[in-house]
């Protein structure tokens, strides 16, 4: 059985300091994403009021770094293993997959910025799922 406790941010994470439930996962990464977005808009911003770029032009891909954080921390806290690996890889290259195609639909219709938001919260949630899921099947299918 999973031992389930709260951490100190209410998360809840199992003995091995992974967050245990999809929710939990979705969330963080969520939160992270909407962070980075906030940062990059208020960059935007300001690149737009000096005149050295016109609000838009930059790629939203940028707000996956607290995301990209957290998927870093949720692999190191699986600990060793070839399961780790191979979910990462699977995980990372449909995550990218996905949000690479909603950015290729979306290119011509809004400007980079907003495309590349789309295709990072799509990546995003591809990631997590894959991730967490994928996980849980081969250690339930190797025990």
């Amino acid at each position: 059985m999973v031992n389930r406790q709260r951490s100190v941010r209410g998360l809840r994470r199992d003995e091995g300091g992974r967050l245990a439930t999809i929710g939990d996962l979705l969330g963080s990464a969520f939160a992270g994403l909407a962070v980075g977005l906030v940062v990059l808009l208020i960059f935007e911003a300001v690149m737009a009021l000096t005149g050295l770029a016109e609000f838009g032009d930059s790629n939203g891909w940028l707000a996956l770094i607290l995301p990209v954080w957290l998927f870093t921390e949720e692999f190191r806290a699986e600990g060793f293993g070839a399961n780790r690996v191979m979910v990462a890889g699977l995980a990372g290259g449909f995550g990218v997959a996905a949000g690479m195609t909603v950015v290729g639909l979306l290119s011509g219709l809004v400007p980079s910025l907003v495309s590349g938001a789309a295709g990072a919260a799509t990546g995003t949630v591809v990631y997590c799922l894959v991730w967490f899921y994928g996980l849980r099947w081969l250690s339930h299918r190797a025990g």
